[in-house]
């Protein structure tokens, strides 16, 4: 007999969650039953590469749990280190492994449905549109008479309809440029992930997400992703857009203290606080000044528009930097609370940062000057192997006070926060 791929893939997720598990829990927190967290042999592999201190020995004394969800540990478009993002099964694979959050990024189709993505471009290297007869509406269609016919590709969500959406399967984001025929440039996965549980991850609509995620029990984190098409497009005007991931909450019934909203554009998050109060006052800022600002420094204020006084006197209240800009290594070689990070907890404002877990093996990225580093570039001087990961989230959790974290792998996160107490 066949067998249908998005369901084989749904049981090899679940089977590679349970499979790996190390330890598990039923617990009540808040009234709420808590059943089955597994967070799986990586943070174990971690806490072995750390050097010897108090932190690896109280986290070696958790290794037996238990462990519970917890929303210090958020699911970054799901589980990706190992299942294709922003799929119900990288979702689910992130629920297993405790995540009290997880992440939808927020874009929308040619008919102006919303879909999880990460970016309204990116479905030419996390689904298969390229092997199907849709590589033909892509706003940059393959060359067939070029020896890579895929170099230049770019598929976006806004190219089809829902319906078409559809039809594709989820995969892990990753492509061969150089490729000359689509199954090798399918095949651009990095080695430190895996394309094990790549047979077709279910891709979902914003409003399946809510359902899933309300099924999971857990909270929500939409991002309002900038779109790659002019404003307005087929009638939707930014604000619209921004106004359309709301209602679709409400519409589910989902109270808004379950849901933080989040956007690099400073306007989305200022519209939802004045037109959207409940649930702006949850809404995050992701902060891409480092990016956008010339000379942008995490030690000079001088250097920070608008300040963070200035942010949280317009009704932010929620800051989400990278974790680098957090982050600063001090004369006695120790990771430390950059001043980015005193002035916002002194503006009264609270900090989600991002993202654990998003690179393979930090020496070799270090020794290859590879984007792994990126998360940790103020920190390289204190950073010795993997294991550093955990010292990292320990400075961010008990020095600069993060609400939450996102990650890669939510497993991780879990077992520190359920170690230490953070619920």
């Amino acid at each position: 007999m066949g067998t249908n791929p998005r369901a084989a893939l749904a049981i090899a997720a679940a089977i590679a969650v349970s499979a790996l598990t190390a330890s598990a829990s039923s617990a009540f927190i808040g009234g709420e039953e808590v059943r089955n967290v597994q967070v799986g042999p990586r943070p174990y592999y971690l806490v072995e590469e750390m050097a010897p201190s108090k932190l690896k020995t109280a986290l070696k004394e958790c290794s037996e749990g238990p462990f519970f969800k917890t929303d210090f540990s958020i699911g970054h478009r799901g589980a990706p280190l190992q299942f294709p993002e922003h799929t119900r099964e990288s979702y689910e694979a992130a629920a297993r492994m405790g995540a009290g959050i997880l992440e939808c990024d927020v874009t929308f189709t040619k008919d102006l449905e919303l879909v999880c993505r990460h970016d309204q471009c990116d479905l030419h290297t996390t689904t298969n549109i390229l092997d199907t007869g849709l590589a033909s509406q892509c706003t940059v269609p393959p060359d067939p008479a070029s020896p890579t016919p895929f170099a230049s590709a770019v598929c976006c969500a806004s190219d089809i309809t829902l319906a078409e959406f559809r039809t594709l399967c989820g995969k892990m984001d990753a492509s061969n440029r150089n490729a000359g025929t689509i199954e090798e440039f399918l095949k651009g996965t990095a080695d430190w992930r895996t394309d094990v549980y790549t047979t077709c991850g279910t891709l979902l609509t914003h409003k399946e997400s809510i359902g899933l995620f309300k099924e999971l029990g857990v909270k929500m984190t939409p991002e309002l992703k900038a779109p790659r098409v002019p404003m307005p497009f087929n009638g939707l005007s930014q604000e619209g857009y921004a106004q359309k991931m709301i209602d679709e909450y409400k519409d589910a019934g989902v109270p808004p203290w379950k849901v933080y909203a989040q956007s690099f554009n400073l306007s989305d998050v200022l519209y939802w606080i004045q037109n959207e109060p409940e649930f702006g006052e949850r809404a995050v800022y992701l902060d891409d000044r480092y990016e956008t600002l010339p000379g942008f420094d995490p030690e000079s204020p001088k250097t920070w528009s608008p300040t963070m006084e200035e942010l949280k006197a317009q009704g932010v209240e929620i800051i989400a930097p990278p974790m680098w800009v957090l982050l600063k290594v001090n004369a006695n070689g120790k990771i430390v609370p950059s001043k980015y990070a005193k002035r916002a907890k002194e503006a009264g404002l609270d900090i989600i940062t991002w993202t654990l877990e998003r690179s393979g093996r930090l020496i070799e990225d270090m020794k290859e000057g590879t984007a792994g580093t990126f998360y940790y570039q103020s920190t390289l001087d204190a950073i010795e192997g993997d294991g550093d990961l955990l010292l990292t989230l320990d400075v961010l959790a008990k020095k600069v006070g993060v609400l939450g974290i996102f990650s890669d792998w939510p497993g991780t996160v879990t077992y520190y926060a359920s170690c230490m107490g953070l619920r």
